[in-house]
């Protein structure tokens, strides 16, 4: 039963552990920076919309997220929610 609840504790952890969507990683965001480097360290967006030679890329895991605005493949503008 200890083992059992040993593994179930590391696999808990491991699971919460992996979002990309952190604090530290928000501040590696720059204006300027392209569209590969910015998924590069936050993955794979969860949904873009192009409008008008804008780029508006959201992420989501849950109540956090970061929305980024790109330019011409580049960060014009970028916000967050509920990072800690």
């Amino acid at each position: 039963m200890k083992v059992r609840t040993i593994l179930f504790a590391c696999l808990l952890l491991a699971v919460s552990g992996c979002s990309r969507l952190t604090v530290q990683n928000y501040s590696k965001i720059a204006v300027g920076m392209s569209y590969n480097d910015v998924t590069g360290f936050i993955g794979t967006p969860t949904k873009c919309d192009d409008v008008m030679s804008l780029r508006n890329c959201t992420w989501k895991d849950g109540k956090r997220s970061v929305s980024v605005t790109f330019a011409g493949g580049k960060v014009l503008l970028f916000s967050s929610s509920n990072l800690n």
